[in-house]
């Protein structure tokens, strides 16, 4: 950070402090406003860090990982670790996708550990970050939100973020959708048996789309035959006769098929006169 954004920051920090104690001062809905926007300018000296907000992402990912291989009491310290890791990421960088969604996969996590009601906080918190995680990427964690509404119970919501992770392609393997542990309630309901079915029908039909398309390209590099319309100066009439027949048509002798008058000019005509009248007076007579 360079010593100019160090002393805005500094700057920010002390209004900030200001307020907050402008904030103990009065009550009710004045002190609350105070409040919130003390607690904004804190977060907007806090932003801006991306290598502090990539180390503590991946922080928050190696602790995810290894309450995943322990059981309560132990995992639950380790899940709520991480979820204040990915917490105070999305802080310094509202707009990390990834520490959005693994903060409510933690949340989700935690609250089967800890073996809540479905209307826990924990669920609520799991919904805030795949929401947020939304409206930085709409339908990348739509299939989370589904998740969280299949434990609920919510019906409804769960078909329509099911089929947005669908329009979005962020539908796991259908076998893994099944096996989901959050959706155990909701997969043998006639709805969700629908959409299961969809999946498969929607798959068939790209298929079918697919073929064709290859079909027709496959089709489109053929030699196209010769057009019937298309001019041909070689063509005679008894051309399309002799072809039938299997006798290739020559080409026609322009010069051979005029008229003898057209092929002898009048001083040829004359000179062939000429011939003809001494050959039939050498002739010799009969007598």
């Amino acid at each position: 950070m360079s010593f100019f954004a160090s002393l805005t920051k500094k700057s920010k920090l002390d209004a900030a402090v200001k307020k907050a104690d402008k904030a103990r001062k009065n009550e009710g809905s004045a002190a609350d406003q105070l409040f919130k926007e003390a607690y904004q300018e804190y977060a907007d000296v806090l932003t801006g860090d991306s290598l502090r907000a990539a180390a503590l992402y991946h922080w928050g990912v190696t602790l995810l990982r290894q309450a995943k291989t322990k059981t309560p009491p132990e995992s639950i310290n380790i899940y709520r670790n991480a979820i204040a890791k990915f917490s105070f990421c999305t802080t310094l960088d509202p707009s990390y996708l990834a520490a959005a969604i693994d903060a409510g996969v933690a949340c989700m996590d935690l609250a089967r550990a800890r073996g809540v009601e479905t209307d826990d906080e924990l669920y609520e918190m799991a919904k805030r970050q795949f929401e947020k995680a939304n409206s930085i990427q709409f339908g990348v964690a739509a299939f989370n939100l589904a998740c969280v509404h299949g434990v609920r119970g919510e019906n409804d919501s769960c078909l329509e973020a099911l089929k947005t992770a669908k329009d979005k392609g962020n539908l796991p393997e259908d076998a893994d959708i099944l096996a989901d542990p959050d959706l155990a309630t909701v997969t043998k309901q006639a709805w969700f048996k629908e959409f299961m079915n969809s999946l498969v029908e929607d798959r068939r039909l790209d298929e079918e789309k697919r073929l064709a398309a290859k079909a027709a390209e496959e089709e489109a590099k053929k030699p196209k035959p010769k057009d019937p319309n298309e001019f041909d100066p070689y063509h005679t009439p008894d051309k399309d006769v002799k072809e039938k027949a299997g006798v290739k048509a020559s080409a026609p002798k322009a010069i051979e098929e005029t008229t003898e008058v057209a092929k002898d000019s009048p001083k040829t005509l004359a000179k062939k006169a000429s011939e003809e009248s001494t050959n039939e007076e050498a002739e010799p007579s009969d007598d």
